[in-house]
């Protein structure tokens, strides 16, 4: 019994002696190597480039005051439509103390004059129809009471617009009414009843009553690298995605490019684009949107083409590895072959020389 135990131990020794044996041989065998085979075929490549960017009114506007002072009514709101010359918002004048007491006095002194020339002229009047003076003292005593009256009128609008901002005789043209320069949408108030502001003049921006726009006339404004502004040409096509809307596309043209570089920018090199933008299916376009200008800059219908990740680059130069032995051959065979290369998309490549349509290269290591 013994006996038959030795020798069941001594077979089993001996075979996982062989099989290690086996497997490390078979270990050590240098493995062949597979790769995917790539075919020449005629592609259309395009190279087309991103801008961020944003969706702008052409023209915005902002409202500002002709005369300082302070809220005192707010007739419109943001997001309201407004058409050019119609009422925003009043604004009531704080006198100048001054202008004010100036005024008054004026007013004080036209009312004297005024009443020592309706003296002269009833005394004038008595004469000549006596006919103890001429006709012509009669005349300028007649007239220098209509320029007193005149005068008195005047020094009362004064001290009306020194008071409120606005005289009776100056109504249709007042300063305190805030009116609106153009057609379009109120993009905003930045204002409320009771602020102060100040007029907008040559030493001062002054304060912003509100901003209107032009809805119906928009704009992609964004901004493109220096390395490739020079491709741009005025009337490009661009398609505009608007993060927003991602369901919908919208069209551009190119209506302008930067002449400098952009200096506010802290990036590299970038130049301003603007393109005109197109609403055709006529949906609320917000001002500021966020959007992506897609911006064709080259393309090349049926040329000879491979995949990029089949070109080998060294240097200056490229080359491909073509299949020598039949496709179904192993171990496979191949002949390294310099190419000229031209436009490339990212994924496929234009082949100028070196290959032609239908040869096999090699590709991707198969694992």
């Amino acid at each position: 019994m013994k006996k038959f135990f030795k020798i069941i131990g001594g077979l089993l020794i001996a075979i996982l002696f062989v099989g290690t044996f086996v497997f490390l041989y078979r270990k050590s065998q240098p493995q062949e190597t597979v790769y995917d085979i790539c075919q020449v075929d005629t592609a259309t490549i395009k190279r087309v480039t991103i801008v961020t960017g944003t969706i702008e009114p052409r023209n915005e506007v902002a409202i500002k005051p002709q005369i300082s002072g302070i809220i005192a009514e707010l007739y419109k709101e943001a997001g309201q439509i407004v058409k050019h010359g119609e009422v925003i918002a009043k604004v009531k004048v704080i006198p100048d103390m001054p202008t004010l007491n100036a005024a008054e006095s004026r007013v004080r002194l036209a009312k004297m004059v005024l009443k020592q020339a309706e003296t002269d002229f009833e005394r004038a009047q008595k004469l000549f129809a006596d006919q103890l003076i001429a006709a012509e003292e009669f005349e300028q005593a007649q007239l220098a009471l209509k320029r007193q009256r005149e005068e008195l009128d005047n020094a009362n609008d004064a001290l009306q617009i020194a008071r409120e901002g606005v005289s009776a005789s100056t109504a249709a043209y007042s300063t305190t009414l805030i009116r609106s320069t153009i057609d379009g949408l109120i993009l905003d108030i930045p204002v409320k009843v009771g602020n102060s502001v100040v007029m907008s003049n040559s030493f001062n921006d002054g304060t912003t009553i509100a901003t209107v726009a032009n809805m119906n006339d928009l704009i992609f404004r964004g901004h493109i690298d220096e390395t490739e502004v020079e491709r741009l040409v005025k009337g490009m096509d661009m398609n505009i995605s608007i993060g927003a809307m991602p369901d919908r596309n919208f069209h551009a043209r190119l209506e302008f490019i930067a002449p400098q570089v952009n200096k506010t920018s802290n990036s590299a090199n970038q130049f301003e684009i603007r393109g005109a933008f197109e609403n055709r299916h006529n949906t609320q376009i917000r001002s500021g949107y966020s959007a992506n200008a897609e911006v064709l800059l080259e393309h090349l219908d049926g040329v000879p083409a491979v995949p990029e990740s089949c070109v080998e680059f060294s240097g200056d130069s490229t080359f491909v590895h073509v299949l020598t032995s039949k496709p179904e051959t192993r171990p496979q065979t191949f002949e390294r072959r310099r190419v000229s290369t031209g436009l490339s998309d990212g994924v496929k490549i234009h082949i100028k020389k070196g290959l032609k349509k239908g040869e096999r290269i090699r590709g991707n290591q198969q694992p």
